[in-house]
């Protein structure tokens, strides 16, 4: 029995170390991940890694060495096909930096597939933003934007020494949603360390960044209350908030918005939404939403094969909303984990002949984290009121124990606790930022 997973993503990885270390060890199973990576970085962190409060190199797992321990083989590749008559995936050629081809496509068989691809920003066909934009859905993206953000720190620091320059550095995010607002406030902790660290000449007023939303408020996913306090907190640390503002295009470096405003800036992220990845459309007979996703069904199998199951943002799952209508489940990471639970037993019960179960989603809240400064967020499920708003340091600490949470599935208790440990002592031999 050979059981593919194509993604190293949240759900992916976790799903992988369940059924590596429940059928793999015992070799009931032969539990083969596939991803393009080399390594996983818990994907709603990436703005952190932009800003380079997480060093993605020190916060990372290795999936070759982790499969080695939890009981699964690795492959690098990319999918860029699915036969399913002949019930196998294609992989493109793996290239070097050079473009070299290190190992040529290859073809992948299996027993029973599962599709944990995640999403990837959703441009909404506007012109420019693809060229012009960079996005955070992958490590190297957030790399990227974090190597432009130490050059031009240090550039506008020289320039400042030398003739006492009053430019700023203008950072543009279009989208108000956890993403952009997060990495709005990251942006002023790093220019605080950066001041700290030698870059003496850099003040709260060489920073300008921008929040571009087209939306009427911010973080729409929590109460207008929240709303309403993250978008004070942030306008109290300086961030430009734009409500109600639609881009109409981006042209190198400048924003033009619907109603023809300019705005320039030296970078721009694109945060304004996300959808399945655009290989799921070459997947001929496939049900998909109109975010791409491949429609499940209830035991999150794809409707027209029970051989495939697909988890996390790439799967579109109905379920009903508190008032009886059917809404999709949301492309989050608690989703994932719960949908990778999911999908763990019931291919378990599949191989032990016993009937499967359905999903059923947990709402436990969104939070949403302004670097060290405070954090805002709603918990649900199992409160006596039903929900309960939280801030400040409770918050904080309930947004970090979600991290902690996704390293439990993965390390279990004992490897967790040492990690969480590492992480403290690097707070005291470590610089607090990624300084290159």
């Amino acid at each position: 029995m050979k059981i593919v997973i194509v993604g190293g993503g949240a759900g992916g990885l976790e799903l992988a170390t369940t059924l590596g270390k429940k059928l793999g060890r015992k070799q009931r199973a032969e539990i083969v991940l596939v991803d393009r990576n080399h390594t996983h970085v818990w994907k709603p962190l990436l703005h952190e890694v932009a800003s380079g409060s997480l060093d993605a190199d020190m916060d990372s797992v290795n999936y070759r060495a982790h499969a080695h321990r939890s009981g699964f083989s690795f492959k690098l590749g990319s999918l860029i096909g699915l036969n399913r008559d002949e019930k196998c995936i294609d992989l493109a050629p793996l290239l070097d930096e050079d473009g070299n081809e290190i190992m040529p496509a290859r073809t992948e068989h299996y027993d029973y597939l599962v599709l944990a691809i995640g999403s990837v920003s959703n441009d909404f066909s506007v012109p420019g933003v693809a060229e012009n934009c960079i996005f955070l859905d992958r490590p190297d993206q957030a790399l990227l934007f974090h190597r432009r953000l130490v050059n031009q720190f240090i550039g506008l620091n020289s320039e400042i020494t030398r003739v006492s320059s009053e430019r700023t550095l203008h950072i543009a995010i279009i989208g108000g949603g956890a993403t952009g607002v997060e990495l709005s406030a990251e942006l002023f902790k790093a220019r605080e360390w950066f001041a700290s660290y030698g870059l003496h000449h850099i003040g709260k007023q060489h920073l300008k960044v921008s929040i571009i939303e087209a939306g009427p408020g911010l973080l729409p996913a929590l109460t207008e209350r929240i709303s309403s306090a993250v978008a004070a907190e942030l306008l109290n640390l300086g961030v430009d908030v734009r409500l109600s503002t639609n881009v109409a295009s981006v042209t190198g470096n400048t924003i033009i918005t619907s109603t023809g405003e300019r705005i320039e800036a030296d970078q721009i992220v694109w945060a304004a939404g996300v959808k399945a990845p655009d290989v799921l459309r070459k997947f001929e007979g496939l049900e998909r939403n109109r975010m791409d996703q491949l429609r499940v069904n209830e035991f999150l199998q794809l409707s027209e094969d029970s051989d495939i199951f697909a988890l996390g943002d790439c799967a579109g799952c109905v379920i009903k909303s508190e008032q009886g209508e059917d809404r999709w489940v949301p492309p989050r990471a608690q989703s994932a984990h719960q949908m990778a639970s999911t999908v763990g037993g019931n291919i378990i019960n599949l191989l032990n002949n016993k009937p499967l179960k359905a999903f059923k989603y947990q709402d436990y809240g969104s939070l949403v984290s302004l670097s060290h400064y405070t954090a805002f967020g709603k918990l649900m499920g199992g409160l006596a009121m039903g929900s309960m708003n939280v801030e400040g340091r409770l918050a904080r600490l309930a947004y970090v124990s979600l991290y902690r949470m996704h390293q439990l599935a993965i390390h279990g208790w004992y490897r967790t606790l040492l990690v969480a440990l590492a992480s403290k002592i690097n707070h005291f031999i470590r610089p607090r930022l990624k300084l290159h």
